[in-house]
């Protein structure tokens, strides 16, 4: 599989001084941001953070009010050449319901000037049972992975991945990391967005999180783990949580940060609590810690 000639350490994609505004809200406030090849780049935030509209922009689905793009380090704006190296995941995926898997591979192989070999793909993707099904019949699990495979159809030097996993079982989540991963190996810069923050942790590299707009913290996962200040989390049932000051609720449970985690684990045996997890902070305990909220 070709990269064009990038290096692994060339920028494919970089993001200076971004902005949208609407009456209303500052979608994108001047945020900046760089993906380089084999690299693998995660955008997360809460709904409203911004995100969707930032890589829509970049994609060339909308327009800005003021910043720079640039693409490979020499194109502006998505012209053909950079339709031709750039790979797309969408969240929601559209299909010709009435084509087989076959010939809709076929389909988006023919709208580029290079492509992969078609079996390799449905190899890879684990698609060769279904390679004369029609769309129609194939599982939500099975559309989601012939997504994921178009947006590697042509052998991208660039791939947005839009929610890649949603609706995959744990087992197919784990293999579609393992593929992500071997494009990354081979010099391709993904950008990713993810619900599930596992994923994230798992397969970034860096990790930008945004909220109202802005990126309010970057860096691998463990350095933000690292540079939290979170030591212990112990994680019980929300309608505890009146007993410390400082939790963070998120649905039915309450997550304490905490490095006495032996007095607490005291108070809420004293209340009568068992129910309750303590374990080392993660990538979702940052998030909740800057956001306050849980990404859904």
């Amino acid at each position: 599989m070709s990269n064009n000639g990038e290096t692994g350490s060339a920028t494919v994609l970089e993001v200076n001084n971004l902005k949208k505004y609407y009456p209303s809200v500052k979608a994108v406030d001047d945020i900046s941001f760089e993906v380089n090849a084999g690299e693998i780049v995660s955008i997360l935030g809460p709904n409203g953070a911004g995100k969707t509209t930032t890589i829509e922009i970049i994609e060339g689905l909308r327009t800005k009010d003021e910043g720079e793009i640039s693409y490979f380090g020499r194109f502006k704006e998505v012209n053909n050449e950079v339709k031709n190296r750039v790979g797309v995941c969408f969240q929601e995926n559209s299909f010709f319901e009435d084509l087989t898997v076959s010939e809709t591979i076929r389909l988006y192989k023919s709208l580029y000037e290079k492509s992969l070999d078609t079996k390799e793909l449905i190899e890879i993707f684990e698609l060769e049972e279904k390679v004369k099904t029609r769309i129609r019949h194939l599982s939500g699990g099975q559309k989601q992975r012939l997504a994921v495979a178009l947006a590697f159809v042509n052998d991208p030097d660039l791939v947005f991945l839009d929610e890649p996993t949603v609706g995959l079982d744990p087992h197919a989540r784990r293999n579609l990391w393992e593929i992500i991963l071997k494009f990354k190996s081979q010099g391709k810069g993904i950008v990713l967005t993810t619900h599930y923050m596992d994923e994230a942790q798992q397969l970034s590299d860096k990790v930008y999180i945004m909220d109202h707009g802005n990126i309010i913290t970057a860096g691998s996962p463990q350095e933000l783990i690292n540079s939290s200040g979170l030591e212990s989390v112990i994680e019980f049932p929300e309608e505890s949580s009146a007993l410390f000051e400082d939790v963070i609720i998120a649905g039915e449970y309450a997550y304490l940060h905490t490095r006495d985690t032996v007095s607490a684990i005291r108070k809420l045996l004293e209340s009568n609590v068992t129910n309750f997890v303590v374990r080392q902070p993660t990538l979702e305990d940052v998030f909740l810690k800057l956001t306050g909220k849980k990404i859904d």
